[in-house]
């Protein structure tokens, strides 16, 4: 197949979204694909639709391309240049389909995936409407309530139109804070007090206008992923430092990851049962990962789905699938032929 993977973009997520991108660009070329890499934003000039997809492709070569613009992003963004770069709806339209390896905003939120469905460009993971509503944590976290998807009590706070004071909003500390559309854990943080909890709404608001103050739940860590509707086995994380923030996500070492998760067979399934209902809840389809916090006793919690998992080999999702004897380029080959199904029905 012709496969373009999309990736870098405008996110804060843009270096994670690169080395997804080049793991998938690389697996799928292993699996006899002819796929290229691209990015969304700066495009690749000069590229030709006709002689894009080739037998001989230099990998290394387009990942030092798209690096190259990494300094330019805010300024790029600034200038109010057309997201789409150069020769990407080109390239996108020629290819068989476009597996999106993008993370964050302008690429798991929705937008990408109606410019497709407009232009009729088939692509992994699931559709505009359910990636907009997965990206919001505050409409999440209303689904999941109304749903029977435990989640974590919380409120939305817009900037310049709220108070600083928890208890007009009946909670107490310690809470988190964080964006309401971020990803990869950035802008959350954990305040444990009043001078805490002001640096905490400052640093979240200095990403966006809208965030999310939810009670802090102190337990185990885990994710799941729902391919297809059906949960694979549930993963769990255990940072050897503070909670799994961005550096622990991403530094090698900083966290120990254990799949299958050691809790029981009934807990197991509850969680796996939790995060299939949660896909159903937000419309997902294709694939996505959700994470959880589980207390001592017991009690979990579904903290937020992401559509657009992390794609590295070692990320979640893969670790998840090699449980069930599917090596990584396996996977990435599943998860274009999943979503294809809706592309073609």
């Amino acid at each position: 197949m012709k496969i373009v993977v999309l990736a870098g973009g405008t996110s804060t997520e843009r270096d994670v979204s690169i080395v997804s991108g080049t793991d998938v660009c690389k697996a799928l070329r292993s699996k006899g694909h002819q796929a290229i890499l691209v990015d969304v934003f700066f495009g690749k000039e000069g590229a030709d639709p006709e002689t894009a997809f080739c037998e001989e492709y230099d990998l290394e070569a387009d990942v030092k391309y798209i690096k190259s613009f990494n300094d330019q992003v805010k300024e790029a963004v600034a200038s109010g240049r057309d997201f789409f770069g150069p020769a990407v709806l080109d390239l996108c339209r020629a290819a068989d389909v476009v597996f999106l390896a993008l993370h964050g905003a302008n690429g798991e939120d929705g937008k990408v995936q109606a410019a497709f469905d407009l232009y009729q460009i088939p692509y992994t993971g699931t559709g505009y409407l359910s990636s907009a509503m997965a990206m919001d944590k505050g409409i999440t976290k209303k689904l999941f309530s109304v749903s029977g998807v435990p989640t974590p009590h919380g409120v939305e706070l817009w900037k310049g139109k709220c108070t600083r004071s928890l208890t007009d909003y009946g909670m107490e500390f310690p809470v988190v804070v964080k964006t309401c559309c971020g990803g990869s854990s950035i802008g959350v943080y954990i305040a444990h007090n009043q001078e805490e909890y002001e640096a905490a709404l400052d640093g979240a608001f200095s990403y966006e206008n809208q965030i999310i103050v939810e009670e802090y739940i102190e337990g185990r860590e885990f994710s799941v992923g729902v391919v297809d509707g059906k949960a694979y086995p549930v993963i769990e994380i255990a940072p050897l430092e503070g909670f799994y923030d961005y550096k622990n996500k991403y530094a090698a070492g900083a966290a120990v990851e254990t799949c299958p998760a050691e809790i029981t067979e009934e807990q197991t399934k509850r969680m796996q049962k939790y995060a299939e209902d949660g896909c159903r809840v937000l419309g997902i389809e294709g694939y996505a990962r959700l994470d959880f916090l589980m207390k001592e006793n017991g009690e979990m919690y579904c903290l937020e789905a992401n559509t657009l998992p992390g794609m590295t080999p070692t990320s979640l999702l893969p670790q998840e699938a090699a449980v069930l004897g599917m090596d990584y380029p396996a996977l990435c080959e599943e998860l274009i032929r999943i979503s294809l199904k809706k592309h073609q029905s």
